[in-house]
């Protein structure tokens, strides 16, 4: 006979008490496969509980799986195969041994102002309540896109009707909602070299991706082929930091318009640009007939606030809502109607304006400690005055691989421009750091150059 010590609790019953003990014992082995279990009545005297307390632990025991039933027979344990113990896992390797010195790779999310988001969060709970719970435009508040719109209109000289912008969680998302109206059937291009992660989302998609050259004015309209899509990013390209001239960004308008073929303008970093106002954008050259323009508020807020949004040409957005209209929108109201009051009142441009004032401080004395250490007649910096990196070209024999494993040796994380190439890597690409500075520390710049030096 089946004893068990159960104890009544406030958080659990006495039958999820005695489930419990039954399928411990079952999953131990000490009742074993075929065993007949006492019955409801029999056991319910053993332990002076109820019968129902019995019926309702062995109901959920047969639910599961554990026990199976044979009329006017009984209960029987089933047999379970126990999974494997699991092995405890190794003690994870020191964080500090896996950190560099100096990592020229990753962004950085400075400034960002707490106190004045914590605010807004806290206005928007008290003013919506729990209107914040209910359903979501698919498209995104139209409240922020208005917002959204007013902000492209002010710093990018777009006029955008709030009716063809479309908000979801990261570009990430974006770009696969774009494979699914596009379709999978077309060739989509890439610039060569580029941000891998774009050609990756594109291979997961199931689409075909190709890369395509570029020269010093940007991709080669010549090299499309036969693509159907162009990504690109005009404003200033990652990894080069190519600002595409407005002569090239006709060339390939004047494409986009041959045949069913559109243009996605990636404006990721457009808001960092140094020595004058960012470039009037594609899509407002083409009209917003073929091209698909992208920003996020990761890139400009920080990594974590997951809000991007794209601005479809009309004929896409009708598309978009007959065969995709199913689609929620991804991103929180709570976060959404934030966002909205810290672009209308300001606090947006505000921070923009700090943190140009701050990557433009921080990017001069990068420069400076790079020219004036003890190797700098062996660099050459190449940038534009525009957004959060620069190349940094280098004078020596050794390979790209070697350069790695050499900066990593002396505690330096760093990618070479040949990271970002899915094929062959040209001569002129070689032998070149990409210099990601907006995360960087000055004093380890220092003393990562210190250390440098004794390589190079």
């Amino acid at each position: 006979m089946l004893t068990y010590d159960l104890k009544k609790t406030p958080s659990v019953p006495l039958y999820e008490a005695l489930y419990r003990c039954i399928r411990a014992d079952i999953l131990s082995g000490q009742l074993a496969p075929g065993e007949k279990l006492p019955s409801k009545r029999a056991l319910a005297q053993n332990l002076e509980v109820s019968k129902i307390t019995v019926e309702t632990a062995y109901q959920q025991l047969l639910a599961e799986g554990y026990i199976c039933s044979r009329e006017k027979v009984g209960y029987f344990v089933e047999s379970i195969r126990r999974a494997a113990p699991v092995q405890p896992a190794a003690a994870p390797t020191q964080e500090i041994e896996n950190t560099p010195m100096l990592d020229l790779t990753a962004g950085g999310s400075e400034g960002f102002p707490f106190s004045v988001w914590s605010k807004l969060q806290r206005e928007v709970m008290l003013d919506y309540g729990e209107k914040l719970l209910l359903p979501l435009p698919n498209q995104g508040l139209f409240s922020l896109r208005q917002a959204i719109s007013e902000h492209l209109r002010a710093f990018r000289g777009m006029r955008v009707d709030p009716e063809n912008i479309l908000i979801g969680a990261g570009t990430d998302f974006l770009y696969n909602l774009l494979i699914q109206l596009l379709g999978r059937e077309k060739t989509y291009a890439a610039e060569e070299p580029g941000y891998g992660k774009i050609r990756k989302i594109y291979a997961a998609g199931g689409v075909r991706c190709v890369g395509i050259p570029m020269d010093e004015n940007g991709v080669i309209p010549a090299s499309l082929g036969d693509a159907h899509v162009l990504h690109i990013s005009p404003s200033h390209h990652f990894p080069t930091g190519l600002v595409t001239p407005v002569k090239r960004r006709a060339e390939l308008l004047n494409w986009s318009k041959t045949g069913e073929k559109w243009i996605i303008e990636d404006d990721y970093d457009s808001e960092f640009r140094f020595d004058a106002h960012p470039m009037p954008t594609m899509y407002t050259m083409d009209g917003g007939h073929r091209v698909i323009y992208m920003n996020s508020f990761s890139k400009t807020l920080a990594p974590s606030i997951r809000i991007s949004y794209m601005v479809l040409p009309r004929e896409l957005m009708e598309q978009f809502q007959t065969r995709l209209g199913f689609y929620g929108c991804t991103v929180p109201s709570f976060e959404q109607y934030t966002l909205e009051r810290f672009l209308r009142r300001g606090h947006f441009e505000k921070h923009i304006n700090r943190l140009r004032k701050s990557y433009k401080i921080k990017r001069n004395q990068v420069i400076s400690q790079l020219q004036s250490c003890t190797f700098s007649d062996k660099l050459a910096i190449e940038e534009q005055d525009a957004g959060l990196h620069f190349l940094l070209r280098l004078d020596t024999a050794y390979t790209d691989r070697e350069l790695v494993k050499l900066l990593g040796d002396a505690g330096i994380r760093a990618h070479t421009l040949s990271h970002y190439y899915a094929g062959e890597v040209p001569p002129s690409s070689r032998r070149c750091l990409v210099i990601n500075y907006s995360g960087l520390s000055i004093d380890r710049l220092k003393q990562a150059l210190e250390k440098l030096a004794e390589f190079l």
